[in-house]
Parts: C-alpha cells; sequence; structure tokens
C-alpha cells in the first residue's frame, strides 16, 4: 500500500529557554544558555550543583490546587506544551476526535514525586504507610498522554514510549506509522522530563555523567570542544502535531515541515556507553535516510545527539563521518544541548521542533560554548559544528539524532515544505 505522507502543522514547548516556541527560537538564535544553579533542591553536597531548570514556571497559572495534588511537574509541562501545540495546528471542531491520537514520550517520568512520597514515609517513622492515592498515577510515564487526551477530548492512539534519551524520538516514529497506515488523521505527540531532583542527580553523578564545572555553569555544556567533561541536566516538554498531509492541505493547515523519514538501530554494546565506534549511530542514520528514499548527500543539517560527554560526542562523530563520507564534511552540524540542557526522554522531540524551525527559518542553530583552541584532537577537523554562531543556509534535509541508555539509537528525517 501507498503511505501516506506526515507533516507537522502545530508546535509547543516549554523548555529551560522559554514558555513557548517563539522566545526559545529568539533565545536559540542569540545563544542563550539555560544552565544556572539548582533552586528546586539543595544540591550543595553533590558534586554538580546546576542545572537547566524550567524558569518562573508557576502551575496555578495553568491548574487548580486539586489539580496540582493529582499531576507530576512531567505531566504539567507535558500539558503546557502540549496546549501550544494543539492551539497553534487549529484543528477545526468538526475534526473526528477518534482520528486524533496523543503519543508522549518519557525515561523517567514522575521521578520526583516517587523520591519525595518515600522520603515522606521514611520522615514518618511509624512504620505505617502514608502515601498519597494519587502516588501511582503521578509517577507513571504514560500519564501525561492519557492527561492531554482527557483534557482535549482525543480519542485516538495514546500511550508513551521509553528508550531512555530516545524515548520521545521513538514517539514521532510511532506517531508516523499510525499516520502512515492510516491508522489516524493527527497525532499530538511529544516528550516530557522533569528528573532534577536529588536521586536523579545523584545517580547521575554516580556515574559520572554530568559536567561538575559549578564555577561555570552557562558555559559547561560544551559539545564537541577538548575540554567538555560530562551534560547539563535539563527539564521540559516539547509536542508537535504531526497530521497527514491531504488532511492539512484540505484544511488550509499552516505547515512547517514534513517528517519524511526514520531509523531505529541498537548499539547491542553496554548499558550506558555508546558504541566507541558509533557503528549503530552511522546505521540507524542511513536507515532514515533510506526510509525517505533520498540520497545521503542531499541531508544539509543533522542536529546532533551531542550531549558534551567525552565518549559519547566522539563516537557520534565517527559516525557521522562513517555514514555519509565525504559530504560529512558539506553539513552543518549542531548541538543545541549546549543551551537547552539535555532534556532527557524529552530530548528527542525538543531537538526536532528545534530542527523543524531550522528548516522553516533556515537557519542552523549554533553550538554554544566553544573556545578557540579548544578543539578536540580526536574528532575530524573538517567537521562543521556551527560553533557560537548560527549560520543561515538553503537546508532541505535535515536530521534529528537521539541516543540512549542502553544503547538505543534514533533518527529522525525531515523536509523544508515549499507546497510541492
Amino acid at each position: 500500500m501507498a503511505l501516506k505522507r506526515v507533516v507537522l502543522t502545530g508546535l509547543g514547548t516549554i523548555n529551560p529557554l522559554g514558555h513557548d516556541v517563539a522566545s526559545t527560537w529568539a533565545a536559540l538564535m542569540a545563544g542563550k544558555s539555560g544552565a544556572g544553579p539548582i533552586t528546586l533542591f539543595d544540591a550543595t553536597l553533590f558534586r554538580s550543583h546546576f542545572a537547566c531548570e524550567v524558569k518562573d514556571f508557576d502551575p496555578n497559572v495553568w491548574f487548580d490546587f486539586k489539580e496540582q495534588r493529582k499531576l507530576d511537574r512531567f505531566t504539567m509541562l507535558a500539558y503546557v506544551a502540549a496546549l501550544e501545540a494543539y492551539k497553534d495546528a487549529a484543528l477545526q471542531a468538526e475534526q473526528d476526535p477518534t482520528r486524533v491520537g496523543v503519543i508522549i514520550g518519557s525515561g523517567m517520568g514522575g521521578v520526583s514525586t516517587f523520591e519525595q512520597q518515600v522520603t515522606e514515609h521514611e520522615q514518618q517513622g511509624d512504620g505505617v504507610p502514608h502515601y498519597s492515592p494519587f502516588l501511582i498515577p503521578r509517577i507513571i510515564t504514560d500519564i501525561a498522554a492519557g492527561y492531554i487526551a482527557i483534557h482535549l477530548g482525543l480519542k485516538g492512539p495514546n500511550f508513551c514510549t521509553t528508550a531512555a534519551c530516545a524515548s520521545s524520538a521513538i514517539a514521532f516514529m510511532s506517531a508516523m506509522n499510525h499516520i502512515r497506515l492510516g491508522k489516524a488523521d493527527a497525532v499530538l505527540v511529544g516528550g516530557s522530563e522533569a528528573e532534577i531532583c536529588p536521586i536523579s542527580i545523584g545517580g547521575f553523578n554516580a556515574l559520572r555523567a554530568l559536567s561538575t564545572r559549578n564555577d561555570e555553569p552557562m558555559t559547561a555544556s560544551r559539545p564537541f570542544s577538548a575540554s567538555r567533561d560530562g551534560f547539563v541536566v535539563g527539564e521540559g516538554a516539547a509536542c508537535v502535531m504531526l497530521e497527514e498531509y491531504e488532511h492539512a492541505v484540505e484544511r488550509g493547515a499552516h505547515i512547517y515541515a514534513e517528517l519524511v523519514g526514520y531509523g531505529s538501530t541498537a548499539d547491542a554494546f553496554h548499558l550506558t556507553a555508546p558504541d566507541p565506534e558509533g557503528e549503530g549511530a552511522a546505521r540507524v542514520m542511513l536507515d532514515a535516510v533510506k526510509d525517505a528514499a533520498i540520497r545521503a548527500d542531499e541531508v544539509d543539517y543533522i542536529n546532533t545527539h551531542g550531549t558534551s560527554t567525552p565518549i559519547g560526542d566522539l563516537a557520534e562523530a565517527k559516525a557521522i563521518v562513517k555514514a555519509f563520507g565525504e559530504h560529512a564534511y558539506e553539513m552543518n552540524l549542531s548541538s543545541t544541548k549546549s543551551m537547552t540542557g539535555h532534556l532527557l526522554g524529552a530530548s528527542g522531540a525538543m531537538e526536532a521542533l528545534i530542527t523543524t524551525l531550522a528548516l522553516y527559518h533556515q537557519v542552523v542553530p549554533p553550538t554554544t560554548n566553544h573556545a578557540e583552541g579548544d578543539e578536540d584532537p580526536n574528532i575530524d577537523p573538517r567537521l562543521n559544528f556551527t560553533f557560537n554562531t548560527p549560520q543561515q543556509r538553503e537546508l532541505r534535509y535535515a536530521i534529528s539524532n537521539a541516543f540512549g541508555f542502553g544503547g538505543h539509537n534514533a533518527a529522525l528525517l525531515f523536509k523544508r515544505y515549499n507546497n510541492e
């Protein structure tokens, strides 16, 4: 059967750089950092004292007191991003709700609620269980998709995808396939994470995964630079409306870009480290190119996974050269985690949204925090990481990479939309 085309007709986000799409894009173009000292708890006893928090988020603006008792922060952020994307897409009132789905990826779900509830139980000291009746719905990763569907009345496919830091990229694949196969007209898809809490920061510190540049948090995330020492954890949510092309055109929807291919592979190598030669990462990008039925040399930009870890960045750089050969040196590459931080399970959706905006505006966002002389001698110097300054150029096709603990690799391939 002929697969249906999939386009993006609505965008929404709340993240360390902004509470909506417009402010986020402006911050990216200005090279702003979302990092700063952790305010959500006292982190002074940890090796890392900073993160990329969503700033000035007031749940009272969105939820009454009773509703807040039911929701973890990750669900709240997911709803805020989803609502912006849903309004932006402007589906007509007559749209059949059974044909619109919601798929939200998350790696950790309500981890802060889980920690809080266990801590409070232990502090009671009487051995009697003191758990909230909302504990389970607050912590399960699928609750964000369910909550959004309930409040927007969307009755199509509804679930969560979990694949560590590739979680929400996998959500895009699932949504794309539902639309391609005619099982939905549209899917509100995205990711959300709100894991800045002691158990999360402590766990990543124990893995030696986080940067410890406590004296300079704003420039701590340094993807592909020699002085990189780990990622900066971030929180936030991003959602888009994926829609069947003919359906979107018929209703006169505004189209930002087209999602034309994806790849999904496994390293089968290590629990937390990538294959150092980037074999699985190279395959996943080529799988996306094959799925889109284009040539590898038609890809102009890659929004890299680029977490600022010593091993991960080197492996991805090798994978890009392995996959694209000489064309790798003609592409622009960038890691926007240098500004947003690493949103973990939400990063795939966040960077899919940024990649879409890059195609839409024909501008490559930068990889910030790189200093002259800080080039990594192990990374091919011919690769263009778009350091520090955005670059305007013609962009036809762009890939967004997302890799996760467990060896999960995902790549989404987007096409500029020009009314073809």
